[in-house]
């Protein structure tokens, strides 16, 4: 892991370009406007349009599927490019122009359309988008920045459902009248990043790269970098769906119509975190940080299998979000510590990529044991899990000595 020799000069968000405040807005906007609608989609698809479950299970899969999938070649083709600003861009826009599709879509099958584009758009911005954060944030300030943008992205995740919430009420459950409404802050990302984003000019002396998904350039990366991707394909392995959050609240009496809080909450801690444990990334050793992540996920497992009650469910989602604040955005910055410049793409490319499915493997190993063995042995499995990947961490700490730069 990179490990940083002494104490970094203190400094504030002030100190934060620009860029990366402006990238942190236009995640926060966007993900407002998508988890509008995402909130409530399954219930429109359900109750208004009269869709099973088994297709919105196929919709959702197939949605996440493709995101997934295409960040590797968006990835790619930034590093090719030389450029990333203007696809990051095209990826917002897609997303943006899908939002007034929802409230005019005559039938379902307009709706997976626009969704499947919805994710076309997210598959295409996410690894440009790191990639640009990576360019464009200071090396002793690195952590920091991937922690100011996830924090903001977190916010957009938590407030999204709230003005969903809220607008429902008011509109008597109008739920086109919501999907209108969250319209206005997709292209308020769209435009932000457009005109408040400046790409760095490319670094004088940073060789071309003419394939950057071929074998000698995945070498390239370095196994510096690989062990960042194991470590945390392991790690996501025991960090399944948050949908086995509110279903261990639901088990232990939580009644339906609190049950959106238990995702509030998480995103809420997530938020207050992911900022100063980027900071504290910056100052320390990266490594330790992330151990003490993966710890608060083990922690949080435990109190979750280990204590059925509201009570309980509420301490295991705070440490869940903690635990999400000082893993995610540092893993994003180790991406960038440990990969060359010149491959920044493609390396956000392959660990979304592998996360991904980690996830998807998690949340099926997750379902199979909470119907087999109940919602404790499913938490006393992720706990296992992640003790691994710790184990894993601290074992190739040494062969990964990496400085931020």
């Amino acid at each position: 892991m990179p490990v940083i020799d002494s104490p970094k000069p203190a400094y504030s968000l002030r100190d934060i370009p620009t860029g990366i405040w402006a990238l942190g807005f236009v995640s926060m906007l966007m993900d407002v406007s998508s988890e509008m609608i995402h909130a409530l989609l399954p219930v429109y698809l359900v109750t208004v349009l009269g869709t099973s479950m088994v297709t919105v299970g196929v919709i959702e899969g197939i949605a996440e599927a493709t995101a997934s999938i295409i960040k590797i070649f968006s990835g790619a083709l930034s590093d090719w490019l030389g450029k990333r600003k203007w696809l990051a861009a095209l990826g917002y826009g897609l997303a943006a122009v899908t939002k007034p599709v929802f409230p005019l879509a005559p039938t379902v099958g307009w709706l997976v359309a626009a969704r499947f584009i919805d994710r076309i758009g997210k598959g295409i911005r996410g690894a440009p988008r790191d990639a640009l954060v990576a360019d464009i944030a200071p090396g002793h300030l690195r952590g920091a920045s991937f922690g100011l943008r996830q924090s903001l992205d977190t916010v957009g995740a938590f407030v999204g459902p709230l003005l969903a919430i809220g607008l429902m009420w008011l509109t008597a459950d109008n739920f086109k009248a919501v999907f209108w409404f969250a319209v206005l802050p997709g292209f308020l990302s769209l435009a932000l990043i457009v005109l408040a984003v400046r790409e760095p000019e490319r670094a004088e002396g940073l060789r071309e790269v003419r394939n950057p998904i071929s074998l000698t350039e995945i070498r390239n990366l370095g196994a510096a970098y690989w062990w960042v991707v194991a470590i945390a394909t392991a790690f996501t392995l025991a960090r399944f769906s948050e949908a086995f959050l509110i279903l261990r609240a639901q088990n232990v009496g939580l009644p339906i119509t609190l049950v959106p809080a238990v995702l509030v909450l998480m995103n809420v801690v997530y938020a207050a975190a992911a900022y100063p444990a980027g900071v504290m990334s910056d100052r320390i050793d990266r490594s330790g940080v992330l151990a003490l992540g993966i710890a608060l996920l083990i922690a949080a497992d435990l109190a979750l299998a280990l204590w059925p009650s509201i009570t309980g469910v509420a301490l295991g989602v705070v440490l869940w979000g903690l635990h999400m604040g000082f893993t995610q955005g540092l893993l994003a910055t180790l991406v960038a510590d440990t990969s060359p410049p010149e491959l920044r793409g493609t390396a956000y490319g392959f660990f979304n990529l592998l996360g991904g499915l980690a996830m998807l493997a998690a949340s099926i190993i997750a379902g199979a044991l909470w119907d087999r063995a109940g919602p404790q042995g499913t938490f006393f499995a992720g706990a296992g899990f992640a003790l691994v990947s710790l184990l894993g961490l601290l074992a190739v700490q040494g062969r990964t000595n990496v400085k931020a730069s």
